[in-house]
């Protein structure tokens, strides 16, 4: 082989900031309008719509709480009168056998003298090992805590939380013998998002409630009214359950929804602030107490300093009903898009992947495949009308939630996007999700089919499920191993033409460190640090031969959200000798990396971790990179290399690599979930200067 070489100019500019979201696809996704009131009567949908929910211009923040939104006055002293029950369905899981945090909650509960019009009805389990004297872990119990303090009222032998039945049980128990004209139904555990549910029970395989087991449990105990909702406040004080798929289940059941779109730390509500709230007046209704709710979780994760990418909304769940019609329109304009032509695939995607996701959504960290709906309808607005729609009905019922700074386009509500490609997931979904074109829509995206109901949905649209347009992807494009070539200033770029964007969701780059000699290769990651023309399809290298690294040890990084504001990344680090991704940040605002915390990924069950470690003076942080023969005999495995002990002054930043030899190749994915990777550039780094040689057959 021969190589092309150049020496390329080390400049020391900060990451740039590449967006992947280009439209010029704007003129290709004029619908045919025939289609289009064909297949939902969009038009007089939207119009209908219109009305009822306002428009997109009234979508304002409260300037005075830059990390809140309320879009309507809650009063904190309502004058309705009566009493309220808390029915707490405490399933303590790991974070209870190992770290206390139920007993921390149960203890905040207990700081909280009640009057005699407020009760809390709880049931324990599926834990291991309790952190007290009064929960019996081979048992479920059943608690009184009111004005006499806390008391065993029942015991049964030992069932699975996250089971139907038991959720059933529990819920008719509480409604026959503690009945209340206000009722909160509180979840307690860890979260998946609308395909795992949440209630995790550790003792039986780490089942979980799914959503429609959640309903039939409820639906079970209580007459479902749209107009006379039984249940005041359903609240889920776990991960990533603030989705559309919830709100619609609970719809009927309950008035407001309490919930995070993100995952919450594990210091999660503040029981002595909110239930004391309620003890000091019991008049309060589900708005304003959902408004405590949040504030008192705010602040608390501040005193904790675990705000910094967290949610939590209320949702008027006597609303949701238009947002509902309003999304599923939005799935029927993405469906009719797509129909009309494939490459509306890679467009659509490239919205998602540049909105807010929730829980992780890589191969390091694992997939809940969350996306924020209010982010994406944004990022679609331009070219499809019914996600303005979107916005506003979603306004009108998220009316008050906090958030972090790393997390300011959080609408309130997330919505399912298939980030893994994993057609399995898609099949969990179809059985739980609240619309009827999106799962069409994604089940044609990865499998270029559809089945006889998404056959007869699109024949409906006045679409010919016959012939189908072919979705062009990677596979079929040809792209793996695509020569490089050198410009006159030492840069390497792909050219691919303007079909990239018909093809492509994302490009980035990977980077490996070589010892030829040693037969070695490392792996340290993912970027987008990378100069884009996607009108042209050329993509550059902009290599300044710098790589995160923490108190200056470079790590292995993954880009697992890329924004206008800012980048998320995942590093994968042993903590005190177990398994972690630390979760850092790159703001393009002010040039600053801000190690935000460290995690567990998701596991086979799809449950997040709900425990944000905070690094702490004294704690052992090793780096691990990713390491395989040059010569390709065998995978990459993770490698230990250094260990550092965490101080007062440890940080995160980009530091010069040291002097040897590098490679990049550019990684490119689609909307099916297949990658794709460009022939290799090389990098010789020397006392500060960088050759770059690309090789030609």
């Amino acid at each position: 082989m021969e190589g092309r070489v150049l020496l390329k100019k080390n400049t020391s500019g900060q990451l740039s900031n590449y967006n992947l979201n280009h439209s010029h696809f704007g003129a290709k996704l004029i619908l045919n309008m025939k289609k289009l009131i064909t297949c939902l009567l969009v038009l007089s949908m939207i119009f209908s719509l219109a009305a009822c929910s306002g428009t997109e211009d009234e979508w304002e923040e409260d300037e005075s709480k830059p990390m809140s939104k309320s879009k309507q006055s809650i009063e904190s002293n309502s004058t309705d009168s009566g009493d309220w029950v808390i029915y707490w369905y405490l399933c303590g899981s790991d974070l209870e056998s190992e770290s206390g945090f139920a007993t921390d909650d149960l203890e905040e509960l207990m700081e909280v003298t009640l009057p005699e019009d407020v009760k809390v009805i709880i049931q324990t389990g599926g834990a291991n090992t309790w952190h007290n004297d009064f929960v019996d872990p081979s048992k479920l119990q059943r608690f009184v805590y009111d004005s006499d303090g806390l008391e065993l009222v029942d015991e049964l032998p030992l069932a699975n939380m996250g089971e139907k039945q038991t959720l059933y049980d529990f819920l008719s128990f509480a409604n026959e013998n503690y009945p209340a004209d206000k009722i909160a139904v509180l979840f307690w555990n860890h979260g998946g998002g609308s395909v795992s549910g949440a209630e995790f029970d550790e003792l039986f395989d780490n089942d979980s409630l799914t959503l429609d087991e959640m309903y039939e449990a409820f639906a079970g105990v209580w007459d479902v009214s749209e107009e006379y909702p039984p249940i005041e406040i359903i609240g889920f004080d776990t991960c990533l359950m603030a989705t559309i798929d919830v709100a619609a289940t609970f719809s009927g059941i309950a008035k407001y929804l309490v919930a995070s779109e993100e995952l919450e730390p594990a210091n999660g509500w503040d029981y002595s602030e909110w239930i004391g709230a309620l003890a000091a007046n019991p008049a309060i209704d589900g708005a304003a107490l959902g408004k405590v709710i949040c504030d008192s979780y705010y602040a608390g994760c501040e005193d904790e300093g675990t705000e910094q990418d967290i949610t939590l909304s209320v949702t008027d769940l006597t609303k949701v009903g238009p947002l509902i019609d309003a999304y599923d329109i939005f799935g029927a304009e993405c469906l009719a898009a797509v129909m009309e032509d494939a490459a509306f695939l890679s467009e659509f995607a490239r919205a998602a992947y540049k909105s807010e996701n929730y829980g992780g959504n890589t191969r390091e960290q694992g997939y809940t495949n969350m996306v924020d709906l209010g982010d994406l309808a944004r990022q679609n607005a331009g070219i499809m009308k019914s996600a303005e729609h979107v916005l506003a009905a979603l306004d009108e019922c998220v009316i008050y939630q906090v958030r972090g700074p790393y997390r300011s386009r959080a609408s309130g509500l997330s919505c399912y996007y298939s980030y893994n490609g994993d057609v399995d997931d898609i099949t969990a979904y179809q059985a739980i999700g609240i619309d009827t074109a999106f799962k069409h829509y994604f089940t044609y995206a990865l499998t270029g089919q559809l089945d006889e109901t998404g056959q007869e949905y699109v024949a409906n649209m006045d679409f010919d499920f016959t012939d189908l347009p072919e979705i062009r992807n990677l596979l079929t494009a040809g792209w793996d191993g695509a020569p490089l070539d050198l410009d006159d200033e030492g840069t390497a770029f792909l050219e691919l033409g303007p079909e990239a964007q018909d093809i492509l969701v994302g490009i980035g780059v990977q980077l490996y460190y070589i010892e030829e000699e040693s037969d070695m290769m490392m792996l340290l990651g993912t970027d987008n640090d990378i100069v884009a023309d996607w009108d042209n399809g050329i993509f550059y290298d902009n290599f300044r031969g710098v790589w995160g690294a923490i108190d200056d040890c470079l790590v292995y990084m993954e880009l697992s959200e890329e924004g206008e504001d800012y980048n998320l990344y995942s590093v994968p680090v042993l903590l005190n000798g177990e398994e972690y991704n630390l979760k850092i940040v790159y703001d393009f605002n002010d040039d600053t990396w801000i190690i935000l915390g460290a995690r567990k990924g998701i596991d086979d069950n799809g449950m997040a971790d709900k425990e944000l470690r905070l690094l702490k003076p004294g704690d052992e942080v090793t780096t691990i990179w990713k390491i395989a023969s040059y010569s390709g005999e065998d995978e990459f495995e993770d490698y230990e290399v250094d260990t550092i002990t965490v101080t007062a002054n440890t940080a995160f930043s980009e530091r010069p690599l040291f002097d040897g030899t590098y490679c990049m190749e550019f990684e490119m994915w689609d909307a099916m979930g297949n990658y794709a990777y460009s022939d290799p550039v090389q990098f010789d780094c020397v006392d500060g200067e960088i050759m770059t040689t690309v090789f030609e057959d």
